[in-house]
């Protein structure tokens, strides 16, 4: 993981709250860029501040919280709503993350995604459960402030509710891998990440404005990516993608001509939902397979060594315990009985 010696500093608990809040904050206005409006409500198919939040607790911890409230509040003031709406918006915003991270806890989630129970947690716990919080204290409050008619709350409330979890399943696994060392490091199929580029660059925008509706198109990339480079090959071909097709459904342009607001938001909110969760689940799924493969060629190297030391009729040396092993069963544990 990186590490934070700023918050060990004076001042440093309250810079990183800061960093969070502008990191929400500019996430948000990115957001905004691609909105569209559902029954007189405005809504966006991808809310990266929801991914950020989750990230920034996870990595950092709960206690940067008003870092996210900070960067809520900052949202709706560059925004004419409410003083009611404002603040239950902040509350919903901030609990939503607060509550997701500790489901993950709870389900014993690690961050660098290495096995298929993390991106399930992911999924279920980080992004459709705890996402029902905000959504619906959002649209309550946009019906009990008059701003739409509560004929459309669950036509709203499904378009706020899966923009949320959109945000935490794009955003969120590619801050989690940044925050680790190996998520930094270059990649030695340089060629070939280099020819997955200009596949993605040459594939994705005709698939995206096309009429002909070409968008499956778009999975052979995010396998690709996730068999040769894992979650960070995947998870950047399902983002681009995304961004581009909530533009072109912005614009009512490609794929989503001729169709109605509900439409539009129901068609790209499909199309992005199972992206991502392919994306994600595909690439967690391979790398706890290659994990498992490493970890028993080690143990088999091991054990070989072993066995020649034995031949040799010498003493076998020491071996350390890995690093995600149980401390009790840890060869240098002593039993306090």
């Amino acid at each position: 993981m990186v590490a934070f010696p700023e918050a060990r500093r004076p001042g440093g608990h309250v810079a990183l709250v800061v960093a969070v809040a502008v990191c929400y904050f500019a996430a948000g206005r990115l957001g905004l860029l691609c909105k569209l409006t559902v029954d007189g409500a405005v809504v966006t198919p991808i809310w990266p501040p929801t991914g950020v939040a989750v990230a920034a607790l996870l990595i950092l911890g709960v206690r940067y919280w008003p870092g996210v409230t900070i960067g809520a509040y900052l949202i709706v003031l560059s925004l004419d709503t409410p003083v009611l709406y404002s603040l239950g918006y902040m509350v919903g915003n901030t609990l939503a993350p607060l509550v997701a991270v500790a489901l993950l806890r709870r389900a014993g989630f690690r961050t660098d995604l290495r096995r298929l129970r993390d991106g399930l947690a992911l999924v279920f716990f980080g992004a459709m459960g705890a996402m029902l919080i905000s959504s619906t204290l959002g649209v309550v409050l946009l019906v009990a402030t008059d701003r739409m008619p509560s004929h459309t709350f669950w036509t709203v409330w499904l378009a706020w509710w899966v923009g949320d979890a959109m945000g935490v399943l794009l955003v969120t696994p590619l801050l989690l891998l940044f925050s680790h060392a190996q998520g930094l490091r270059p990649t030695p199929r340089r060629w070939e990440a280099a020819a997955l580029a200009v596949a993605a660059v040459c594939v994705v925008p005709p698939a995206v404005y096309s009429h002909l509706s070409l968008l499956f198109l778009v999975y052979p990339l995010i396998i690709w990516g996730a068999l040769r480079f894992e979650l960070v090959g995947s998870m950047l071909c399902a983002l681009a993608t995304s961004v581009l097709a909530a533009v072109a459904a912005t614009d009512g342009a490609g794929a989503f001509g001729g169709l109605s607001r509900v439409e539009v938001m129901a068609k790209l909110q499909g199309f992005n939902g199972t992206m991502a969760l392919t994306a994600l689940l595909l690439s967690a799924v391979i790398t706890e397979q290659r994990h498992t493969r490493r970890s028993v060629e080690k143990a088999c190297e091991e054990l070989v060594e072993v066995l020649e030391h034995l031949t040799a009729g010498e003493a076998p040396p020491p071996r350390p315990a890995p690093e995600d092993a149980d401390p009790l069963l840890r060869p240098d544990r002593r039993d306090p009985l």
